[in-house]
C-alpha cells in the first residue's frame, strides 16, 4: 500500500542518470521560482509561503511519493480555494485546514482511494479547471492593469464591479510591463527552452523599473522584505469550533489536491511509460500538505506543468524533484531578498499566462460537441465555480454526472417479453416448442434502481397467471438491492399466483453471487437455475406436464 518510487528507482541509478536529474531539477526549481511566489500572493499569502511550500512539500513529494517523475508545489489549481480560507478565517485559519486536509488525504490513501479518485468524469475536471482559470485571470487585472483600489473582492461579480468602479485608475507603466511579460513568455521559447520564460521576464521587467525607477508597485512595496529562511515548525493548535468551521475547506483541498496530483501522475506515466502508485501518492501528498502547514506554507499537490518539465529535460527519478526543492532552498537563501524588486504587474502577466494553460479551451469545445450530457456537467460545473463555490461545483458535478449515467443504462436496459405473435424475436426462441402456460421475459442490460422499474412493469403485460415463467437474465452483467427486491417481489406475487420461475442463463459472477446473498437461490430452487434457455424449456415443460 505505500512503497515510495525512490526505493525502486534507486537499486540500479547510475551517475549518468544523477547527471540528467540534477539539470532537470535545476530546471524545474527555476521554473518554480516565479510560479511559486505568483501562487502565494494571488493566494492572498506573503511571497515566501510560496516558495516554503514547493521547498518543504517539494522535497516531501519526491521522497515519499508514488511516481518516478511527479513534481509537487503550490499550484493555480488552489487559487480560488486559498484566497476564500484567508479572507475569511485569516492565515491560521489556512495553515489549519491545510493541516487536516493533509490528515484526510493520508487517511484516504490508506483506505485506498487512490483508484477510485481516477474515475472521476472528465467534463466535471475540465469545467472546475476552465472555471478556476477564469477567477485566476479575473483576480490579477488589478495588477497587470495597476489599478489603485484597495483589496480586490473574493466573489466574482463584485470583483468585476469593483474594476468598474476604478477603470480610470490604471497605470500605464504597469499595463506596459504586464504586457510585455505576456510577449516574452509567448516568444521565449523560440529562441531556447532550457532557460523559462518567465525568469527573462522577471529579470528583464525588473530591470527596466529598478533602472528607470518607474512608479509601479512591487512585491517589496506590498509586503515588504522577504523573508530567506525556513521559520521553525508551529503545531497547529484546534478547537472543536475552529475544526467544525475548517473541516468542510480541508476537504475541498483534499479532494482537489488528490484529483490533481494523480492526474499528473497519470499524464507522467503516459510520457515516461511508467505506472505510478496512486495511494503511495496520496499518502505522500498528504504528508507533504501537513509538513507544510506546520511550516506556515500553503496546499501543495503535483504541478503538471512541472512535472512535464522535468520529463522533457531528463528527470526520471524521484532525485530529480528532490535537487528542485534544493535548487529553491538555495534561491531563497541567497537571492530571496532581491524577489522583492520584482514589479506585481509582472506576476499579473505570468498568472494570465498560467490562467490560459488552465482554461483547456480546447477540451472544453470538443466535450461540448461530443456530448449532451457531458456537456451540461461541464458548462454546470464551470459557472458553480465561477459564481458559487468550488465544492458546490464539485459536488453537484459529480451528483449530476451520476444522475445523467444512469439515465443512459436506464435507456440500455430492458425487459422484453416475448411476444410469439411478434416476429422480432431471437432466433433461439422456437414459437412451435412453447407450451401453453409457459411466459418468457428477457433482461437486457444491468438490473439497478434506475431500471429495475422496468422489470416490474414489463410483469403487467401478461393477463392471466402463467404456470411457469421464464426469465432470461444472460444479458445482465450486474445487480444491485434494488433489482434483487423486484425479483424477490416477483417471487412472492409467484407463489400467490401459484406459478413456478426459472431464472435461466446467468452468466455474470456478480449477479449470481448477490442472487445467493438474498437466499432467492434457495427459495426459487437450484433445479429452476439452469444454464441454457433450452434448459429452462425442458424444465419448464416438466413442471407443466408433471
Amino acid at each position: 500500500m505505500f512503497r515510495p518510487k525512490i526505493i525502486d528507482t534507486l537499486k540500479n541509478y547510475t551517475k549518468a542518470q544523477f547527471y540528467k536529474d540534477a539539470i532537470a531539477g535545476i530546471i524545474v526549481g527555476i521554473v518554480a521560482l516565479p510560479l511559486s511566489i505568483a501562487f502565494a500572493i494571488a493566494s492572498g499569502v506573503s511571497p515566501e509561503k510560496g516558495l516554503i511550500t514547493a521547498i518543504i512539500a517539494g522535497l516531501l513529494i519526491s521522497v515519499l511519493g508514488g511516481s518516478r517523475v511527479q513534481i509537487g508545489g503550490p499550484t493555480g489549481a488552489f487559487i480560488v480555494i486559498v484566497y476564500g480560507i484567508v479572507q475569511q478565517f485569516g492565515i491560521n485559519g489556512l495553515v489549519i485546514a491545510t493541516f487536516l486536509a493533509g490528515i484526510i488525504m493520508v487517511l484516504m490513501g490508506i483506505a485506498k482511494f487512490g483508484s477510485v479518485i481516477k474515475f472521476i468524469p472528465h467534463p466535471l475536471i475540465v469545467g472546475f479547471t476552465t472555471g478556476i482559470a477564469v477567477i485566476i485571470f479575473s483576480s490579477q487585472l488589478k495588477d497587470f492593469f495597476g489599478l489603485k483600489m484597495g483589496s480586490v473582492p473574493a466573489d466574482f461579480v463584485n470583483k468585476w464591479i469593483a474594476y468598474s468602479h476604478y477603470a480610470n485608475t490604471v497605470n500605464y507603466d504597469a499595463l506596459v510591463l504586464g504586457t510585455l511579460t505576456i510577449a516574452i513568455i509567448l516568444l521565449w521559447p523560440k529562441v531556447t527552452r532550457k532557460v523559462p520564460g518567465s525568469i527573462i521576464a522577471i529579470i528583464i521587467t525588473t530591470l527596466i523599473v529598478y533602472i528607470f525607477k518607474l512608479p509601479v508597485e512591487t512585491i517589496g512595496s506590498r509586503f515588504g522584505t522577504i523573508q530567506t529562511n525556513i521559520p521553525h515548525p508551529i503545531l497547529p493548535v484546534i478547537s472543536w469550533q475552529v475544526f467544525k468551521q475548517l473541516i468542510k475547506p480541508a476537504f475541498t483541498i483534499a479532494i482537489l489536491g488528490s484529483i490533481e496530483s494523480l492526474l499528473s501522475a497519470v499524464v507522467a506515466d503516459g510520457m515516461i511509460g511508467g505506472n505510478h502508485r496512486s495511494n503511495t501518492e496520496l499518502i505522500a501528498q498528504g504528508i507533504a500538505n501537513l509538513c507544510s502547514s506546520l511550516f506556515g506554507g500553503i496546499p501543495a499537490t503535483g504541478a503538471i506543468a512541472r512535472t512535464a518539465t522535468n520529463i522533457k529535460n531528463g528527470g526520471r527519478t524521484p532525485i530529480a524533484g528532490i535537487i528542485h526543492a534544493i535548487t529553491l532552498f538555495l534561491i531563497l537563501l541567497f537571492l530571496g531578498k532581491w524577489a522583492a524588486l520584482i514589479p506585481m504587474a509582472t506576476l499579473g502577466g505570468i498568472l494570465i499566462i498560467v490562467a490560459y494553460n488552465m482554461s483547456e479551451w480546447k477540451s472544453f469545445i470538443s466535450i461540448m460537441k461530443i456530448s449532451k450530457n457531458d456537456g451540461a456537467v461541464l458548462i454546470i460545473t464551470c459557472l458553480l465555480t465561477i459564481f458559487i463555490d468550488l465544492t458546490i461545483a464539485i459536488e453537484v458535478g459529480i451528483i449530476l454526472a451520476g444522475f445523467l449515467f444512469m439515465r443512459d443504462m436506464m435507456k440500455v436496459s430492458n425487459v422484453q417479453h416475448i411476444d410469439f405473435e411478434n416476429d422480432n424475436i431471437d432466433d433461439d426462441f422456437n414459437k412451435n416448442t412453447l407450451p401453453d402456460g409457459i411466459e418468457v421475459f428477457e433482461i437486457n442490460g444491468p438490473l439497478f434502481f434506475g431500471a429495475a422499474f422496468k422489470f416490474k412493469d414489463a410483469m403487467k403485460i401478461v393477463g392471466n397467471p402463467a404456470k411457469v415463467l421464464i426469465i432470461r437474465m444472460k444479458n445482465v452483467p450486474i445487480i444491485d438491492a434494488t433489482g434483487i427486491h423486484i425479483i424477490n417481489q416477483v417471487y412472492k406475487e409467484a407463489l400467490e399466483n401459484k406459478t413456478r420461475i426459472i431464472l435461466s442463463e446467468i452468466k455474470s459472477e456478480q449477479v449470481l453471487t448477490e442472487l445467493k446473498k438474498a437466499r432467492l437461490i434457495f427459495k426459487i430452487g437450484k433445479a429452476n437455475i439452469t444454464e441454457t434457455y433450452e434448459n429452462a424449456l425442458i424444465r419448464g415443460t416438466a413442471m407443466i406436464n408433471g
